[in-house]
């Protein structure tokens, strides 16, 4: 069995959005998923410490940090129509971006051969200078960046198979030839981006794949995209670390989305991915969670996910 690193804090529940989608309820339901699930003694718990401005500020206008930083005290409620903060929504937001530092320090450092980051708020709609669709700072993003500038390493592989594509991550790497976003998403739908045709542009031509999925879409589906498409992509490339942007909300029983994939297709997304892992980059892997919004369906796919990252 693999050692596995579960990165969770309990300030990420004072992200207070109620009544919303994206509520602490999802990760309560996760918690206790896991608290009563057979990994739950052989899961490594790991306490995330808080990205600081200058690291956020890395993937994000230093402004745009400070003006997440100051909103509640200025007396905004809402940084775009669909993101709601509150009084605790900053430091959750940054404990959620560090929850990513965390875990690449311990894949490199080989504490843990990989690891799932369980925070909110989610990230990759996140762009440089602006909160979008439920997400504050963008987590993927930022860890990625802190992986090449920190932590010297070369190249990084960010799959991102939340239902809606992650236009934040995407839009971040769009030129960088270091970071390869590739993303599996219902389309046309929010946010309206992750196109085939976008591919890249300058030195970052040709890093960035999009896999626009029709409503209904299945398992099947999903798999051929990434068995014959994404993993020779990932071998080509050969990244030093593989990020997930993590986001359950492809499940057909969400209820803010239309694609059909069962609980047990993450846990096949996942064991596919991983291997590539094993055979590329000595098996660093994270996981960073965005949506899901049934809790049901969201913990147990995060537990089917786990059972497989532990392999």
């Amino acid at each position: 069995m693999g050692k596995t690193s579960f990165l969770y804090n309990p300030l990420y529940l004072k992200h207070d959005t109620e009544p919303h989608p994206e509520n602490p309820g999802r990760l309560q339901a996760i918690h206790a998923k896991i608290q009563g699930s057979d990994i739950h003694q052989d899961l490594i718990f790991t306490e995330p410490r808080p990205a600081t401005p200058e690291q956020i500020a890395r993937n994000h206008d230093a402004g745009y940090v400070e003006r997440v930083r100051s909103a509640w005290q200025e007396g905004m409620r809402n940084l775009d129509a669909d993101t709601v903060i509150s009084q605790d929504s900053y430091d959750a937001a940054a404990l959620a971006a560090g929850a990513g530092l965390t875990a690449v320090d311990l894949v490199v450092d080989g504490d843990a051969d990989n690891a799932f980051c369980a925070v909110r708020p989610p990230g990759h709609h996140a762009e440089q200078n602006r909160a979008m669709g439920f997400c504050l700072f963008n987590n993927v993003a930022i860890a990625a960046r802190y992986a090449i500038e920190e932590r010297d390493l070369n190249r990084v592989f960010i799959f991102d198979w939340d239902v809606h594509h992650g236009n934040g991550t995407q839009h971040s790497f769009y030129s960088d030839a270091s970071v390869y976003y590739a993303s599996a998403h219902q389309y046309p739908f929010y946010p309206g981006t992750g196109d085939e045709d976008e591919t890249g542009s300058g030195d970052g031509l040709g890093t960035t794949l999009n896999f626009p999925m029709r409503a209904y879409s299945g398992d099947d589906d999903y798999m051929d995209r990434i068995e014959n498409k994404l993993i020779p992509e990932m071998m080509r490339f050969k990244p030093d670390l593989i990020i997930i942007s993590a986001g359950f909300d492809a499940h057909e029983r969400d209820p803010l989305a239309n694609i059909e994939l069962t609980t047990d297709c993450f846990g096949d997304m996942t064991e596919k991915i991983k291997q590539a892992a094993d055979e590329i980059c000595g098996g660093r892997l994270i996981s960073m969670l965005e949506g899901g919004y049934d809790y049901q369906a969201l913990s147990d796919s995060v537990l089917t996910h786990l059972k497989h990252l532990m392999k």
